[in-house]
């Protein structure tokens, strides 16, 4: 018998399956408006990561949550070629994690697995979009949810991490019964209290979410 985190994590993977098997390896199959949104919300998440572009030479980083894989290509356009990287992508959704392998079949520096835990630490991780569809999910349950996997990323990663959620400050009538939306504050005093010193909160770019970059 599956525990709640399980069920829910299971229909959301489910729900993301569907959005793949719909839109394809495209924005709307990861369940954003268009690539111009998700180009935004890469900005502000590499923030974190690519300011190590011009001191280090090797860099390595986890995406919870890596869908069909558009977090790499974001990678691979802003690193200068004489900087390695490895890279790991996780996934709750054993489609997108396929997807993801077909997109990326050549690039023997990424790696691809189904779940919710890395096997390794790795520089940086970062999660884009993981914490929004909780579907019919109990809040509390699912504020639960992402406070373990923000202290899953601290602990696996060496050098910080970074990701967005919705905001609580969403226009009321805009806001969907399947979606969470978080209290940037109480995020922020979490990540502060719990992780680093250095924690940047990100909340004026022009989409209803924000994004959060823990320095360790």
């Amino acid at each position: 018998m599956m525990d709640h985190k399980s069920q829910m994590l299971g229909n959301v993977a489910e729900y993301y399956s569907e959005r793949l098997r719909k839109f394809g390896a495209t924005a709307k199959g990861v369940d954003w408006n268009d690539p111009k949104g998700q180009f935004l919300r890469f900005e502000q998440l590499g923030k974190l990561v690519l300011e190590s572009r011009s001191t280090e030479k090797t860099l390595s980083i986890t995406d919870y949550g890596c869908g069909y894989g558009a977090f790499l290509e974001y990678i691979r356009q802003s690193f200068s070629k004489d900087v390695e990287y490895e890279f790991l992508g996780l996934d709750v959704s054993a489609e997108m994690i396929e997807a993801s392998r077909q997109r990326w079949l050549g690039d023997e520096r990424a790696r691809f697995i189904v779940g919710s835990q890395p096997d390794q630490k790795t520089d940086f991780a970062v999660a884009s979009g993981i914490f929004n569809v909780c579907l019919k999910a109990d809040h509390t349950e699912w504020l639960d949810y992402i406070l373990e996997t923000l202290t899953t990323m601290a602990r696996f990663s060496n050098k910080g991490f970074a990701f967005n959620c919705l905001t609580s400050y969403s226009d009321e009538d805009k806001k969907a019964d399947h979606l969470f939306y978080a209290d940037p504050c109480y995020i922020f005093d979490y990540c502060k209290s719990n992780f680093s010193r250095n924690v940047a909160l990100l909340h004026d770019y022009d989409l209803y979410e924000f994004t959060i970059l823990v320095r360790q």
